[in-house]
């Protein structure tokens, strides 16, 4: 999918790359969901499917506490207080701690909700406010966005689609045993 240059562009990219990551994400048994066996985010590192549904959760909220600062005229500290862009690793593992209290299905439903959240405000705004300016460095509000949502779902459909099939977990008998759950809408 072609990077986004325009509102009706990003809402697309989110959609369709959220859409196809639900039915994967859908496909792990909540019996494996705590399972360190992915690949993680940072080198050397094992993570669960918890933990990759954390990640994007803590990504997705993290856009919107963004978005909520610079609306209220605040500074916003990238990528988080505390954190440098060369930090992210560290800041995945802070995502993972923060959620390790919810269940498979919560964070499923947190991710679903982030992201209608993020439609929702996404829908408030105009082309020129997402792409008309750089809005950190070189970048567009709206390819800060892209960058932390729709390309980090692409990314963890990648993920969880090779571990579904290292794992087995893609054969009818493990499928039946998903969890069905829409996302919202």
């Amino acid at each position: 999918m072609p990077v986004p240059t325009s509102k009706a562009e990003l809402l697309t990219a989110i959609g369709v790359n959220f859409d196809k990551l639900w039915v994967d994400l859908s496909r792990v048994p909540t019996a494996c969901a705590r399972d360190k066996t992915l690949e993680g985010h940072a080198a050397g590192t094992l993570m669960s499917p918890c933990d990759l549904v954390s990640y994007l959760v803590g990504w997705n909220e993290l856009v919107l506490k963004w978005l909520d600062q610079d609306d209220n005229g605040m500074k916003v500290d990238f990528p988080e207080t505390g954190f440098k862009w060369n930090q992210l690793g560290l800041l995945a593992q802070k995502f993972y701690q923060e959620h390790q209290s919810l269940d498979y299905r919560q964070l499923l439903d947190r991710l679903s909700k982030a992201k209608g959240r993020l439609l929702e405000t996404l829908l408030d705004r105009s082309d020129d406010e997402l792409y008309g300016a750089p809005w950190y460095d070189k970048w567009t509000k709206g390819r800060m966005i892209q960058f932390n949502t729709s390309s980090p779902y692409a990314n963890a459909r990648g993920r969880i689609r090779k571990w579904l099939k290292s794992t087995d977990q893609d054969s009818p008998v493990v499928r039946n045993s998903a969890l069905e759950i829409a996302p919202e809408r």
